[in-house]
């Protein structure tokens, strides 16, 4: 009991530090450097440029059918982990939107920033990912597409990624788009490799309880 206790604890705190790693990534670096965003944040966008919806309402239309289904296919207790993951993903982001004295001005050395954005969203991803959660429906849906498809959960993020930031060349500065785009091949090999790593070491008592790495997915 006291195990499982532990073991329980330590996920949660990993999510959330995933969850913190991603809020601050996002905010700290691709927002003050001006990178775009791939999946549902990028249509989010695109819909705004487009035809003048809002961001927040379009993730919404997108998020809800896939929790559906993730509800049927991965159970009720990943969804409320994915619930408490985006929770924590909003809140921290907010946090630092409003009270971080932090500014990573690197306009000068841009390059920089994409590698930077790659490796701590992969990370902060991966993590979320491998404890058994998601942080919205656009890391449900690279999960279903992982399992079924037997690509790799980087592979498919990078996959859908690159269709979102495809679709964004018309209004997105070529620049800042192949920064971009280097920042999304960082962050999938870093989401694969997160994810993935030591899975060996996954107890069969976190699996059983739906715990246990989310991996299903071949090079």
């Amino acid at each position: 009991m006291m195990r499982r206790a532990l073991q329980s604890v330590q996920r949660y705190g990993l999510i959330l530090f995933g969850a913190c790693l991603l809020a601050f990534a996002y905010y700290h670096i691709n927002f003050q450097n001006h990178l775009s965003e791939g999946g549902f944040v990028g249509l989010g966008l695109l819909a705004k440029y487009a035809f003048d919806l809002s961001p927040a309402v379009m993730i919404l239309f997108l998020d809800i059918p896939l929790f559906l289904v993730a509800w049927l296919v991965r159970g009720r207790q990943f969804i409320w982990d994915t619930i408490f993951a985006s929770l924590a993903f909003t809140g921290f982001y907010e946090l630092f939107e409003q009270f971080s004295p932090i500014v990573m001005d690197m306009s000068q050395v841009m390059p920089l920033a994409s590698v930077l954005s790659g490796v701590l969203t992969g990370l902060g991803t991966g993590l979320v990912l491998r404890y058994g959660a998601a942080t919205g429906g656009d890391d449900i849906l690279s999960l279903l597409l992982s399992k079924y498809t037997g690509l790799s959960i980087g592979t498919i993020f990078l996959l859908l990624d690159a269709m979102v930031l495809g679709l964004s060349f018309w209004y997105v500065p070529m620049k800042e788009m192949l920064y971009t785009i280097l920042a999304v091949v960082i962050s999938s090999q870093v989401i694969t490799w997160t994810v993935n790593a030591g899975s060996a070491g996954i107890t069969a008592e976190e699996e059983a309880h739906g715990h246990g790495n989310v991996s299903m997915t071949h090079q």
